[in-house]
Parts: structure tokens; sequence; C-alpha cells
């Protein structure tokens, strides 16, 4: 906004992979934010948020205030020298893992992902919205917790494909991360979930002490989880407007490669002439440095759809 002060307001925000339409449901009522919050809510949470993943034992499930800040703790909980980022990946993680120079792989199949110490991947992926099947990582992460190896699934962007969730598989040294604001929209909850084994619950606990979350995380996640309907309908509105934003792009010249139903991975040969373009018209997309034939674009919601659709069939002109 700074760069482009003259750009058209407000800014129409597709750098994320955010659901435009958010959940919305009460936030915490004023007295709850009067007094430490009750353990007891955040285990209904946990157990609320279990029966939605399909785990059935709930003291597998630690609530975190995001899926961020356990990405972050896990390098300081699990042992092994070698560990390997299935790439492109999301930053956060060659960040946790920098301390041990992780090793990028491109494929699962490759040695050195089936070998290490520690294997890290996105499914569906950041940025570019790889896929793995559930067969096939549940195939993998048996192979490797039998050689006592760690497997850490980021399933942040899950919910729109929940058929790939390895989350309900109870294989020792499977871990996977769950995000709450993505799907349901709302980041500013920093809401998210790890689910592993019962030892490494434990010592999770024990690291995020006695009250990991606040008022309003433990309401919103509480409400909306327990909402099945909202859910579903959700889902089926997303794969619509993933619909109607890749024919938007198709007509503006610009080709979807990749993604899923919350951001489109999109191959623009100038990408980074076409960015600043939409920036001047006050949309914001994601660029990549080591990219520059790709844009992230998230989708707009009902109300922004027109815009969108204006600014996208003009930025090619």
């Amino acid at each position: 906004m700074a760069a482009y002060p003259d750009a058209p307001r407000p800014w129409l925000d597709l750098s994320t992979g955010i659901n435009p339409e958010p959940w919305a449901g009460q936030r915490a009522p004023a007295d709850a934010l009067r007094r430490l919050p009750d353990p007891a809510a955040l285990a209904e949470l946990e157990a609320v948020a279990a029966r939605a993943f399909g785990v059935e034992d709930a003291a597998r499930i630690v609530a975190v205030p995001g899926a961020e800040a356990a990405l972050r703790l896990l390098p300081g909980l699990l042992d092994g020298a070698r560990v390997a980022l299935a790439t492109p990946i999301y930053g956060g993680h060659a960040e946790a893992w920098s301390g041990r120079a992780p090793t990028q792989v491109s494929t699962l199949s490759d040695p050195d992902a089936r070998d290490a110490d520690v294997l890290v991947l996105v499914n569906p992926n950041n940025p570019d919205g790889r896929r793995v099947s559930h067969a096939d990582l549940a195939a993998l992460v048996g192979e490797r917790s039998a050689a006592g190896r760690w497997t850490v699934v980021d399933e942040s962007f899950v919910e729109v494909a929940p058929e790939l969730s390895v989350a309900s598989l109870t294989i020792e040294r499977l871990i996977v991360l769950r995000s709450f604001g993505k799907f349901y929209g709302l980041p500013g909850v920093r809401l998210g979930f790890v689910i592993g084994d019962n030892v490494l619950a434990r010592k999770l606990r024990v690291l995020l002490g006695d009250w990991p979350l606040g008022a309003d995380a433990l309401a919103l996640g509480l409400g909306a989880y327990a909402d099945d309907i909202w859910r579903a309908t959700a889902r089926a509105w997303l794969a619509a407007q993933t619909a109607e934003v890749d024919a938007v792009l198709a007509e503006a010249g610009l080709k979807t490669v990749g993604g899923c139903d919350l951001f489109r991975w999109v191959e623009v040969p100038d990408a980074h002439a076409v960015f600043p373009r939409l920036c001047a018209q006050g949309v914001l997309t994601r660029p990549f440095v080591d990219g520059s034939d790709r844009l992230r674009i998230g989708l707009p919601s009902r109300n922004d759809f027109n815009r969108f659709r204006q600014v996208f069939q003009a930025a090619r002109s």
C-alpha cells in the first residue's frame, strides 16, 4: 500500500490462501475475557476437533496457537540429524529446520526423502497445490515408521481435500499439523492442532503450559468444528468459486497449473511484470523470487468477484 499510494482502495488481498467467506459464529463472551481460559474448554475443543478430523483418541490432539507455532516447536522435539523438506514448500518449514541444514527433495520417491530421519511435506502443498494420495502417503509413512523415522505432514489446506488426510492413522512417528484459520477464514484467531502419539502430545503440552489458547480461539473453535453443515456448504462453495476463478484467469490468458480450492498456482510468463500492474489496481497476489513465471492467487469473496474479473481482464490487455 505504501508502494502504490494511488491504487484503488480498499485493496483486494489475494496473496493468501484464506477462505474469503469466513465462518460467522459467536466469539467469546465478555466474562470469558476476564478470567483465565478453562482447561475443560480446551479438552472439549480437542475432542470436537478430533471428531472433525476423524481421530478416535482425542488425547493425541494438542491445540496450539496456530500451526505456525507448532511447526516452529517441532525441531526441538524430534531426534535425528538428517532432515528432508519436500520442496517447493512453505518458507516457515525451511526456517524452522535451518539449524539442521535440511535437504531439499523434489519427489517422495527420492532416496533422501525415504532415508531422512525427519521428512516434512505439505499436503495439499503450498504454494503449488501438489497432492499425495492418502494411500501413497500412508504407505510411505508406514515404511519410514518401521525404520524409526519421523514424518511431518502439514495439512493446513486439507479441509478442501479431506480425502487426502492421514490424521486418523495411528502410525508411530507420524505427526500431522492442522490449521483453523485458512478454511474457516479466521487466521487472526491463531488456532491450530498437532496430531501425534501420546508421548509427543504430553511433551507439547508441557511446553505450551496450562493456557495455550485465548478465550476467542476456544469459543470460535468449539463452534466451528461442531458445525458440520457449514463445513459441507463451504467446501461446495469454494469448489464452485475456484471453477469461476479459473475461467476468469483463462479468459485473461493466464494458465492455472496447480493449487487447491483456497488458492490457484498460475503460470504467467512475465509474472514479475504482471504483479506490479495488479498492485496498481489495488490487487495483491503472491509472486516468487525463484519463480518468475508463477503467481499464487487466492479466491475473492462473492462481493469482490466482479472487481476480480475486471482487474484480471485489464491486466493482460
